[in-house]
Order: structure tokens, then sequence, then C-alpha cells
């Protein structure tokens, strides 16, 4: 089996790091939710060694994800990494959620469980950073945001750009406060959401 390979990663991890090194300074252990080809994890785990980063993913792609972890063989990247569906209830500790090129892939109702579970898992204080692309006021950022949307609802009418609106309504009903929404290449955003005192 070849190790899977994204460009999209290759290009966003440089711009995602700088966002992840402010964002999560204070941080110690990362829970990534869709790790994907495992690229962002050993990159992030590399760079930021003060976190341990767990991977986790669909039972798909864990193969993949698992050479990309046993080739890197960080002490702060543990292995193997973990199958885990938002929908399931029972995530591990963490004080920090990262989660890259999920929100537009999965269905609005799946879309609201990782926010819940989030929500859940984390502690006060505790972070959410989302990245990928968003509308705003229900508009695509960009014609390039435009014609990627009707892709996916063509190959899946579930899938779609998400409003920022809507999501952040989501996460505010479960008590993260909006702290940054940062500009990224590509027309992309990262959101990073904090737990607040309930």
């Amino acid at each position: 089996m070849n190790k899977p390979f994204s460009e999209a990663c290759e290009r966003n991890k440089g711009p995602l790091l700088e966002v992840l090194r402010q964002e999560f300074a204070d941080r110690t252990r990362v829970l990534e939710i869709g790790s994907g080809t495992g690229q962002h994890a050993v990159y992030f785990a590399r760079h930021l060694p003060h976190l341990t980063w767990q991977a986790s993913d669909v039972a798909l792609n864990l193969p993949g994800i698992a050479q990309w972890l046993h080739e890197a063989a960080l002490p702060n990247l543990p292995a193997p990494a973990l199958e885990l569906d938002v929908d399931e209830a029972d995530w591990p500790s963490a004080d920090a959620v990262f989660t890259a090129n999920t929100m537009h892939i999965v269905s609005w109702p799946r879309v609201q469980r990782l926010i819940e579970q989030a929500a859940r898992l984390l502690p006060v204080d505790g972070v959410l950073a989302a990245y990928g692309p968003f509308n705003y006021g229900g508009k695509h950022t960009s014609e390039s945001n435009a014609r990627f949307d009707l892709m996916l609802r063509a190959r899946d009418p579930e899938s779609g750009i998400r409003d920022f609106e809507e999501v952040n309504a989501v996460a505010t009903r479960n008590g993260l406060l909006l702290k940054k929404d940062y500009g990224m290449p590509a027309n992309n955003r990262t959101l990073v959401w904090v737990r607040r005192q309930v």
C-alpha cells in the first residue's frame, strides 16, 4: 500500500502551524478529528513538541495514517491512531480539539455533533480549532469556493460549505465562545473557540 498523500495538506500546513503555535501554546493534549492521511498529525506533532497529538479517523483511513505515524515515530504522537466517529460518545480526554477540512465533507447533523462532542470533552478554557472554507452572510467568499461547493453537493447532497453564522451559533449554544477567525490562504479560515465557564 502506498502511503497516502494530500497536496492540500502540504500547502496549508505551514500557515496552520503559525495559528496553532499561538492558539495551542498553553495546551497539553490535542485530539485531531478526521486526521485524513496523517500528514497534519506528523507535521504538527514534530513542530509542537510540547503537545501530545492524538490522531483519529474512521476505520477506512487508519491504515494510511498508520504508515505516516510509524515512519515518523514521534514520542508525542501516539500510535496507532484512534478509530473515532463523531457520532460516538466516548472521546479520549484532551484540552484542545483540532479538525481540518471536515465540516464541509460530513453532513450538517454530524457537524453539529462534532461541535457538541468537543464542547462536552473540553475543560474550561479548552480550545476548538476548525480549518476549512466557510460562507459568510449566506454567500461564498470566492468563485472558487462557489465551484467547490457545487462539486461537493453534486457528489454528496449532505455535504457542502457551511455558513459561519450557523456553525458559530451551534458552538455558542454549547458553551464555546469564538476567540478568533483567521483568514487563511486559498479562501479558507481557521475558527478558534474557547470553552467558557458554565
